[in-house]
């Protein structure tokens, strides 16, 4: 970047910063949400929550079918289960 196109972008600096703070922790909350150690401790809380009567089977079954379905989208890609 250049000294004169340093300056006339200077007045929205401020708004490219607030913009790379957002993709970050876009990122890192992208790489949790599809992380299967983390997955797999949201199943033992979950299965600890059913056995203690927290949760009802059905809630328990539905949530889940939900985790087992993200954590076989991590293992096989988004590509492959596009193909389905």
């Amino acid at each position: 970047m250049g000294l004169i196109t340093g300056l006339l972008t200077l007045p929205i600096a401020p708004v490219r910063g607030v913009v790379w703070v957002a993709e970050k922790l876009n990122d890192a909350a992208e790489r949790e949400l599809h992380d299967p150690a983390v997955l797999r401790a949201q199943l033992a809380l979950l299965n600890q929550e059913y056995e203690s009567g927290d949760i009802t089977l059905e809630e328990f079954e539905r949530q889940e079918e939900r985790l087992l379905d993200r954590l076989h989208a991590t293992r096989v890609g988004p590509a492959q289960i596009d193909q389905r």
